[in-house]
């Protein structure tokens, strides 16, 4: 019989663990599915890890990953498709905003052939104009990169055994999955979902920690951030030409441009343009340093698979 494999990356839930495991065991032992549920304590200060130690010990199909800190939410599912060993892994988040019945008609696509089923959303949830707006603006540019439609992509999504391998193998630190997941192609379809209320807790995510995961995402995903300097450049040499020839043109008809102001002006618009390329080129230096080193993703300092510590 298949297997289905269900990574739970997990950052300060305790109040949602012991609910997504049971609300799951319910749905899939209610359809048939043989299936595993692999928790990933993304070094969570609450207690988190207590609760999953606890569910882990009377539940034989969770398997418990502990990180030694807070390494993000990519690196804690990357952690849960290394240690899932399912025929099929799907991907959700824990505290049930991506509904569980879904992840049913995910693995019943799979039986179909499917390798990549991705789960699609139909609403955003309740996210304030500016959060809607700024994700629009992100996807669009990762659209632009990839090639595929990732205005409404998510994390929840469902891979065949061979597209778990295929996106494990890729070297990089720094990795996009909800990107990630499309690039590596295979026979894929999707499905769709409406995000659900939060039950319990809050967000994780404050403005500000979303900038710099869009940003980040992008560098590591694509150089299109490098074309917009190349973009600003001639940018800025078209309007130093366009200037030039309006200084010939005042001073060979006697009306020379007088003071200060506009040579002024000139030097703060190249010089703000030559600092934010510096700072697009030194973020992209920063990245390269960082996959150079070659440090883990992550650090696991503790996994209980079947209620045994390893």
């Amino acid at each position: 019989m298949s297997r289905l494999s269900v990574v739970l990356p997990a950052y300060n839930e305790e109040l949602m663990t012991a609910k997504v495991c049971r609300t799951l065991k319910e749905i899939l032992d209610h359809e048939g599915i043989s299936y595993e549920l692999v928790l990933v304590d993304d070094g969570s200060s609450d207690g988190t890890w207590n609760q999953i130690e606890q569910i882990s010990e009377q539940d034989p199909n969770v398997t418990a990953v502990h990180f030694s800190r807070n390494f993000g939410k990519e690196a804690a599912i990357v952690a849960g498709l290394a240690q899932a060993s399912g025929d099929a892994v799907a991907v959700m988040d824990c505290d049930l905003q991506h509904p569980p019945e879904t992840l049913v008609k995910m693995f019943r696509l799979w039986e179909q052939g499917y390798e990549v089923v991705e789960g699609i959303k139909t609403n955003r949830g309740k996210e304030s104009l500016l959060h809607r707006k700024s994700a629009g603006f992100f996807y669009g540019i990762m659209s632009r990169a990839t090639g595929f439609d990732m205005q409404n992509a998510s994390d929840f999504k469902l891979l065949d055994r061979k597209a778990v391998e295929s996106v494990l193998s890729m070297p990089e630190r720094s990795m996009f999955f909800r990107a990630t997941s499309s690039w590596i192609g295979y026979r894929s379809t999707s499905v769709l979902f409406e995000v659900q209320e939060r039950e319990a807790g809050e967000s994780k995510w404050s403005a500000r920690s979303l900038i710099s995961y869009a940003f980040r995402n992008i560098v590591a995903f694509t150089t299109l951030p490098l074309q917009f300097v190349t973009a600003g450049a001639v940018g800025c040499f078209i309007c130093s030409l366009i200037l030039l020839v309006y200084s010939l043109v005042r001073y060979f008809t006697g009306h020379a441009v007088e003071g200060y102001t506009t040579l002024l002006i000139v030097l703060l618009f190249i010089g703000s343009a030559v600092m934010m390329s510096l700072g697009i080129i030194g973020y992209y230096i920063a990245r390269i340093y960082e996959e150079v080193k070659k440090r883990p993703r992550y650090i696991v300092s503790k996994i209980i698979h079947g209620g045994k510590k390893k």
